[in-house]
């Protein structure tokens, strides 16, 4: 790691808050809001997210819902090429694919607009946190079954204690997985 890109990751870590019991007793939160309000560091987590898109020869930006929406949008802006959201189920409308994962305790489903990507398209992934790895297998499979490639998945931060690297890298087969920050 070049000192730019240390120096980089000191001042996105030094903006994510930790806030303690939240959602529920035990468990610590990485808020990011304080890292998105300051203009520096959003820049800054912008640039080097879009530089992973051009690096690796994205031609669209997926972000996963919700704060993956707020990290993608700008990146694809900042590189020159498209942003499709994958949302929670029933929140698009037109013709969608969807994908329907397992959770800790049940399912959830997220969708895409069928028509919004093609065989042409390498997408790179983008979402603020990488878990378990449920969220991030599901939109995989979502850009392979519209017909497109994927070109990565990025992410500001990994929480390398709960495994979704592991979860992740067997469908990846060499496809980069790129984490800012790791904690």
């Amino acid at each position: 790691m070049t000192s730019t890109t240390e120096s980089i990751r000191e001042l996105l870590l030094s903006r994510i808050r930790d806030v303690a019991d939240y959602p529920k007793p035990g468990v610590v939160f990485k808020d990011i809001t304080p890292l998105l309000a300051d203009p520096v560091a959003f820049t800054a987590l912008t640039d080097a997210l879009a530089e992973l898109c051009v690096r690796h020869g994205a031609t669209k930006v997926v972000g996963l819902e919700a704060r993956g929406f707020i990290l993608a949008a700008p990146v694809a802006v900042r590189a020159g090429i498209g942003f499709v959201p994958v949302r929670k189920a029933g929140k698009l409308p037109g013709a969608t694919l969807s994908q329907t994962y397992e959770l800790e305790y049940g399912s959830a489903e997220i969708e895409i607009h069928a028509e919004d990507l093609d065989g042409d398209d390498r997408v790179m992934v983008i979402d603020d946190v990488l878990a378990t790895g449920g969220t991030a297998e599901a939109s995989l499979d979502l850009i392979r079954r519209a017909g497109a490639q994927v070109a990565g998945v990025a992410v500001l931060m990994e929480l390398g204690f709960l495994a979704g690297r592991a979860r992740l890298e067997p469908g990846l087969d060499g496809i980069p997985l790129e984490a800012l920050i790791t904690v």
